[in-house]
């Protein structure tokens, strides 16, 4: 008996800080065209649990500009604010396992030690979390609550990515336990987005290369939880004159929906793709995916951490 292959599912997750720039549209564009290339289902996830970012309005624009590019979901939008219950179970099911504690540490106190220790960051890169409450609060009061990563012995978790290849990453070296949920009381993005793709029934992710490197967390989360890891595919950034990547929270300009848009997102996912029509467009550009990405599904974690 042979077992059919699950039906592709994929999503463009965009947080509500402000309208999609051009860079953002390369993503939702290539996330949309890998489920139409695959006959799959495309869903957009309002990514708004950091409600300290949160700008008022913003997700009605953002699917205001995705429909005038003609990337319609197939279901109705769901939004990460209203799944709270989801989260508080995954994060519930890691303290029982003894996979989550609480951490009483600020910024500050973790920066201390990392001095202390000649371990501070380099200029925009992340601290690491030295483990201060790992065993215990230490007469602390507790802030939030860190996942306890599995002793990796200093091997990498490896896994595949459609577009960059074989991707390693030793985290206990180069993130430490990290966060599940903050200290002002929101839900961290690692969780929330492993929770939400499992449950949403995700099997392949296609989002901006910027997030590869949270790619293995969540896939120890992944291993931790017992949750499939979907296929994962990084996409070519956008940056600006200045050479980093365009932002919102750096200004990045709203693009204007359309016709002229859609090309220049295709031009950086390396499809020069010409038509006088936004459908007649799409519909080229799901044809040029199909070609290029729409191969059968390949292993993305191996065995190794």
């Amino acid at each position: 008996m042979t077992t059919s292959p699950p039906r592709y599912v994929g999503r463009f997750a965009p947080s509500p800080t402000g309208p999609l720039h051009a860079g953002s549209l390369v993503a939702a564009l290539a996330s949309w065209l890998d489920a139409r290339a695959h006959d799959g289902v495309w869903l957009v996830r309002v990514e708004d649990v950091d409600f300290t970012r949160n700008v008022e309005g913003a997700a009605q624009i953002i699917l205001q500009q995705l429909a005038a590019c003609g990337l319609h979901p197939d279901q109705p939008p769901v939004w990460q604010s209203q799944r709270g219950a989801l989260y508080q179970q995954a994060l519930d099911a890691l303290i029982g396992a003894d996979r989550a504690y609480p951490c009483g540490c600020s910024r500050s106190d973790i920066l201390a030690v990392l001095a202390s220790e000649n371990r501070l960051p380099a200029r925009g890169q992340e601290a690491i979390y030295p483990g201060t409450c790992r065993s215990g609060l230490h007469g602390r009061s507790p802030r939030s609550w860190r996942l306890r990563l599995p002793d990796d012995d200093g091997q990498p978790l490896i896994w595949f990515d459609r577009r960059l290849g074989e991707q390693s990453q030793i985290l206990s070296l180069e993130c430490g336990d990290f966060v599940l949920k903050r200290a002002d009381g929101a839900w961290a993005y690692q969780l929330a987005v492993v929770v939400d793709d499992a449950e949403q029934g995700v099997i392949d992710v296609v989002r901006g290369e910027d997030l590869a490197t949270s790619t293995a967390r969540q896939i120890a989360l992944q291993r931790l939880l017992g949750l499939p890891t979907p296929r994962y595919l990084h996409t070519p950034l956008v940056r600006g004159e200045d050479g980093e990547k365009l932002s919102k929270h750096q200004g990045a300009e709203a693009f204007e929906p359309g016709l002229d848009s859609v090309k220049a997102a295709l031009a950086v996912l390396g499809f020069e793709l010409h038509a006088h029509t936004l459908p007649e467009l799409l519909a080229q550009a799901v044809s040029a995916w199909r070609l290029r990405w729409g191969g059968e599904a390949v292993p993305t974690a191996n065995a190794g951490g």
